[in-house]
């Protein structure tokens, strides 16, 4: 990447570049100065792999009243109502922006293609074949590239919020970029960071998904809600050395079987709608199956068969998922595909309300990292890159007190970090071990089935790695920088092994309250299912919140509606 040179102060930075990160820029007012902030290239996020499409009541037949009552059913009694009914009344406008912005959805025809889903009640899901996600991301990089007041910042990393101390307000973050950490002022920060699919050995979610919205948020103080409700998307392509390549919803929605060894279709031992249950069913049909048939259930499979679709049907919708499965030896037409479940979407994440707004004045949080209340514990499919959409226009609206007043920052000494090849290694090494076996533990304790014991020494397992952790060198180096103090860390390959530390750092964090929220929670609901509480309980429909450490339940709530 060019080096270039980062000004001290923008009106609004932006940290992530995925549809939620870019509508976001695009959407605040053009006379604000915005900083992109993307630890990868531009386009390089979850959205950009999002398949299946994205939700909107334009059909004749359907209504937005309709998709509020699906998506409320879909929650599992933790939907916000009133953020619900949001998204839904917002979605066909904001369908229309992305179609002006130059989005080419598939058509019929004049108009829009919608297709079906699992849980939905009518066709409302817009695609643009199988790669909708990177059909939304593209154009919106393409115009976010054009934006004279949106400066792109790639490969830097954002590594905590800088909290002014007397008003307790967000008024930047440090950064680490270029091999040196500086502090960057903004009037707002907009963490739009993703999921922390990387906690898990199993996910869809790319190597960019380590939580750090959340982590950042979390240390900084933000209040956090909902963190144990993790979807496991049912049928991810499962290869040794394959990435865990999503197979859409949307081809079990147009005929698509689950089969076992046998060529049974055991889907309906578990739910009377089989491969078309929720999500969460269809997961935990798959692991159960699993558990009961397999020699090692962490590794085995069972069969996704899209031979009941019409060839030319498959071509047509799904030429994305014919190319990944031939690339891995697979033929779609002949034969099924090796199918078992990952973590794919997280509903929890920090609590904003309508504007985006969290609890820490200046700080705001829009997608998979926020939790607005509209997915409660189990999401509807194709609401999330709705949900970046929808909020992101939210933005438009910020309003920042006393903008383009450049203030003093005090100048202070460089610091510098330095270490031997020698002390290096064995630091990189202990990260490296970390980062190898965390995801591990979290699947084999936090994965789709939780019980008590498991979940609870994890958690010790993560304070004492969590221990380790912070009696590294270079984690009490950077620990011990003050608010507007610039280091520079003088390592070979700096910019990998910041970002191995930076990533352990939040993926411990994130393993942790997610962890501790799993145990909290005493019941089975959405996408939270505990072997030993395993059926919903009225007294927990309420929300898991947490701050600094410190957990409590929200009042209880009833039927979407807040109490």
């Amino acid at each position: 990447m060019p080096q270039i040179d980062i000004p001290s102060q923008f009106d609004v930075l932006v940290v992530g570049a995925g549809a939620a990160g870019l509508y976001t820029a695009l959407c605040l007012p053009e006379s604000l100065r915005v900083g992109l902030i993307t630890k990868e290239t531009v386009a390089l996020s979850a959205s950009d792999w999002a398949q299946g499409g994205i939700a909107a009541a334009v059909a004749p037949e359907d209504s937005p009243t309709l998709h509020i009552e699906d998506t409320i059913r879909a929650g599992a009694g933790l939907c916000d109502r009133a953020a619900v009914e949001f998204l839904a009344q917002h979605a066909p406008s904001c369908i229309q922006s992305l179609v002006n912005l130059g989005v080419a959805f598939d058509r019929h025809g004049q108009a829009l293609a919608l297709t079906l889903e699992a849980a939905h009640s009518r066709h409302r899901v817009l695609h643009a074949a199988d790669t909708t996600g990177r059909e939304v991301t593209t154009t919106l990089t393409a115009q976010v590239l054009r934006r004279q007041n949106i400066q792109v910042i790639q490969q830097a990393l954002a590594l905590s919020l800088w909290i002014e101390p007397q008003s307790q307000r967000c008024q930047g973050i440090s950064l680490f970029y270029q091999g040196n950490i500086a502090w960057v002022r903004a009037g707002a920060v907009v963490l739009a960071t993703g999921g922390g699919g990387q906690v898990f050995a199993q996910t869809t979610n790319p190597a960019v998904s380590t939580g750090d919205g959340v982590a950042i948020a979390a240390r900084a103080g933000a209040i956090l809600r909902d963190l144990e409700f993790v979807q496991f998307h049912p049928t991810a392509l499962t290869k040794p050395g394959a990435d865990r390549f999503l197979i859409s919803e949307a081809v079990r929605g147009e005929g698509a079987h689950l089969i076992d060894n046998e060529g049974r279709r055991f889907a309906f031992d578990y739910d009377p709608a089989g491969e078309l249950a929720p999500r969460d069913v269809v997961s935990r049909a798959i692991f159960s199956h699993l558990q009961r048939t397999a020699l090692d259930p962490a590794t085995a499979h069972v069969w996704l068969d899209m031979r009941p679709i019409p060839a030319d049907k498959i071509r047509h919708r799904f030429p994305n998922i014919i190319k990944v499965c031939q690339h891995w030896g697979i033929d779609v037409f002949n034969e099924p595909i090796p199918v078992a479940p990952a973590a794919h979407y997280w509903m929890g994440g920090i609590v904003t309300d309508l504007m985006n707004r969290t609890n820490i004045p200046g700080l705001y949080a829009v997608g998979e990292t926020a939790s607005t209340g509209v997915h409660g514990a189990n999401r509807l499919a194709s609401n999330s890159l709705l949900e970046c959409i929808v909020f992101g226009a939210q933005m438009a609206n910020i309003e920042l007190a006393d903008i383009g007043q450049p203030l003093e920052t005090p100048v202070l000494p460089l610091q510098k970090f330095t270490a031997s090849a020698s002390e290096w290694q064995t630091q990189q090494t202990q990260l490296e071990t970390l980062r190898e076996k965390l995801p591990r533990l979290v699947w084999q304790q936090a994965g789709i089935c939780r019980e008590q014991s498991g979940l609870e020494s994890a958690i010790a397992t993560v304070e004492s790695w969590q221990q380790d952790f912070a009696a590294l060198p270079l984690t009490q180096f950077l620990l011990a920088l003050r608010p507007a103090e610039p280091a520079s860390i003088d390592l070979p390959d700096v910019e990998a092994r910041l970002r191995l530390w930076a990533e352990t750092r939040n993926l411990l964090d994130v393993a942790h309250l997610i962890l501790k929220s799993a145990a909290f929670r005493t019941e089975s609901r959405g996408g939270h299912y505990r072997l030993d509480y395993p059926q919903p309980n009225s007294n927990w429909q309420l929300h898991t919140l947490v701050q600094t450490n410190r957990w409590w339940k929200s009042p209880v709530l009833h039927d979407g509606h807040r109490a």
